[in-house]
């Protein structure tokens, strides 16, 4: 169950104060100062604008400051408004729990703690009211800005105040969170008496609760609440801690507790006697505690639960000890009724709870009568009677108006009395022996059809469940239109079609083919530096060489070119030699040589340090893929964009600490 108490609803009395439920774990956790502060300047810094210039007319630039100091006021204003909302109100809540909270927490600490909050709210309302107003005649935005910097660090300051109120109020939330549901209007049995007598025990007897039970004092430190169905409604049983026989003054936090509980809670109170004395506290003691708290029983109902009866009977007692028991008869305005119990053999237990529940609840009615509210649930119903109609008169069985006037032979009635299934399998064998006729009352057309044998298939179905009278003629049917499928299928000629078929896609795949390779070609040459010769426009160097002849040139040069360029072509290091070329004319003794000589000289320089030739080609492969990217690069300016390190080691290295994300 959740932990809650009940707020009263204005203008109700009594009950009724007590309908509005109020739960602790609503309430929302509140953090300290400091970190309130970090919270409200950046849900401020996130929720404002950001972008201001001095070019700004002045009244943006007011404006810009103005929005930041209010959102920062409203944002507070809604934290300490939060915390005075949710936090109950001690004079507004049941007296129980108000006693409770001042037990637990102290009335007056609690209170200073929530007007220190409600001070600190109107302070800040006022600051930014102040601060505010003075912007409003700022001529600039630096005045503008060192404004709005005091309003907020005026702000901050003010709430640092607040830190051991704000952190007194969380310990106060915890704790209330973790008291138990306790509904002060409901039917309740308060159990009570010194430490370690047998409460625990017997409420997780009566109830579907686990308290802790050991064999030592004060196990139970808080009211513990367990619940049970008697008389077909909801009953709370609250077990309180021990109490010892002291004044009031002296009594701790834990005893108070439970003094509280019987001072508000109008309950059915059981006090608890260990006539055993196993609990460490003699007879004589704990009729002197009764004595003392007698004054808080007064108009309830009280049973005195004389408990561990099993360790100690009531006939072991002596006189004495017979007489201080018979002691606290005296002097009630009620009769007290005593119960021997013992939880651990359960002797007595039930007795007494249904004895508490009685009594409670014969005093609520009385209460009720006595207050006029079973008169207005009286007037709530309405109770039909009256004669019954004429045209339906009320018809009685002759066998019932026999056994009413008594006329009826016995012996006749018994043989007339049909023999139930029960008695059936008592006389067959009992359970597990005995089968139950099933079709015994089976209506059939035939009465001998009963008990015949049913050739079950699966799910309770037998074969005529799946019988057609129409199959014959449906697998007729379906016989004609398999024969008109076939022939159909016969007339199409499926081959045929499939063999052009089979064609088509060898061509197709065969025109893909080329289309692959000519792709590839394509993007091979893309590497070559000079634009590509169509086919047709090239001409064979017989051609050349005889339309250089007629045109009064030499031609065998174009043939001697020719020939060069094909050894030229298996190297990569080779150059183009300078007479090769068409109108060129041969130099009297050796230019030609000279020429060839400094190309193999050049070749040779380049073919310094390489082993062999297919080395020194893929080294000029290399040289010349570099060169194609130095071009690339060549062309980028200073103006274009560069980022030399897309991420800074001293920016992703590394664990952040706390308080590494502040980017106010």
């Amino acid at each position: 169950a959740q932990p809650c108490f009940f707020r009263p609803l204005f203008g109700g009395s009594g009950a009724r104060q007590t309908g509005a439920m109020y739960k602790f774990k609503e309430i929302q956790t509140i953090p300290p100062a400091k970190q309130l502060v970090d919270i409200v300047l950046s849900k401020t810094n996130r929720k404002t604008p950001t972008v201001v210039h001095p070019g700004f007319k002045i009244t943006r630039i007011r404006n810009f400051y103005m929005r930041k100091v209010k959102f920062c006021q409203t944002t507070y204003g809604e934290k300490f408004g939060k915390i005075l909302e949710d936090f109950p109100k001690i004079d507004d809540i049941h007296p129980f729990y108000a006693d409770l909270c001042n037990v637990l927490y102290d009335r007056d600490h609690y209170k200073l703690a929530l007007g220190q909050v409600n001070a600190t709210k109107k302070i800040v309302d006022s600051i930014a009211k102040d601060y505010v107003k003075m912007m409003k005649f700022a001529d600039s935005l630096y005045k503008c800005k060192m404004l709005k910097r005091a309003a907020l660090g005026r702000m901050c300051t003010s709430v640092k105040k607040l830190s051991g109120s704000l952190s007194y109020l969380e310990e106060v939330r915890q704790h209330l969170g973790r008291l138990p549901s306790i509904n002060p209007a409901t039917r309740t049995l308060i159990l009570t008496g010194y430490p370690n007598v047998g409460k625990s025990s017997f409420m997780n007897i009566v109830t579907q609760a686990n308290v802790d039970v050991q064999p030592y004092a004060f196990t139970t430190k808080s009211l513990f609440v367990g619940h049970l169905d008697y008389n077909y409604v909801r009953w709370q049983v609250i077990d309180t801690p021990g109490i010892l026989d002291h004044p009031l003054e002296d009594r701790n936090t834990i005893e108070m507790t439970a003094i509280t509980a019987l001072a508000h809670l109008p309950a059915a109170v059981l006090f608890f006697v260990d006539i055993s004395e196993m609990c460490g506290y003699p007879i004589p003691v704990q009729v002197a505690l009764f004595h003392s708290i007698k004054p808080l029983f007064r108009n309830r109902p009280l049973l005195i639960i004389l408990n561990k009866t099993d360790i100690r009977k009531m006939s072991e007692l002596s006189p004495e000890e017979r007489a201080l028991l018979d002691s606290m008869k005296e002097g009630a305005e009620e009769s007290v009724h005593f119960f021997e119990t013992s939880c651990a053999t359960r002797e007595g237990v039930d007795a007494a709870r249904n004895k508490g529940c009685d009594l409670l609840l014969g005093r609520r009615v009385e209460q009720k009568v006595k207050q006029g509210k079973a008169d207005s649930l009286r007037s709530r119903l309405h109770i039909a009677g009256g004669a019954p109609p004429a045209n339906r008169p009320p018809y009685i069985p002759e066998s019932v108006a026999r056994a009413k006037a008594g006329e009826a032979d016995a012996d006749m009635e018994d043989g007339k009395q049909e023999k139930l299934e029960r008695d059936r399998m008592e006389e067959l064998g009992g359970a597990g022996v005995y089968s139950v006729d099933l079709w015994k009352r089976a209506i059939l057309q035939d009465p001998s059809w009963k008990y015949d044998v049913v050739p079950e298939i699966m799910d309770g179905k037998n074969i005529y469940d799946f019988v057609d009278p129409d199959i014959d003629k449906k697998l007729a049917e379906l016989e004609r239109e398999e024969e008109l499928l076939m022939q159909e299928a016969a007339l199409r000629n499926d081959e045929g079609v499939l063999k052009e078929f089979s064609k088509t896609q060898h061509v197709l795949d065969e025109l893909h083919s080329r289309m692959r390779q000519r792709r590839l070609e394509r993007k091979l040459a893309k590497n070559r530096n000079h634009a590509p010769t169509m086919r047709k426009g090239r001409l064979k160097a017989e051609e050349v060489e005889e339309k250089l002849n007629k045109s009064g040139k030499d031609g065998s040069k174009v043939r001697a070119r020719s020939a060069s360029k094909k050894i030229r072509s298996s190297s990569l290091l080779g150059k183009r030699k300078r007479d090769a070329s068409g109108g060129a004319v041969e130099d009297a003794g050796g230019r030609t040589g000279s020429a060839a000589r400094a190309g193999s000289a050049r070749s040779m320089s380049r073919m310094k340090g390489m082993p062999s030739e297919e080395v020194a080609q893929s080294a000029e492969k290399q040289r010349r893929k570099k060169m194609r990217l130095h071009q690339k690069l060549g062309k980028r300016g200073e103006a274009d964009k560069h980022i030399p390190d897309w991420k800074p080691k001293h920016l992703f290295s590394g664990k952040r600490g706390i308080g590494k994300t502040d980017r106010r």
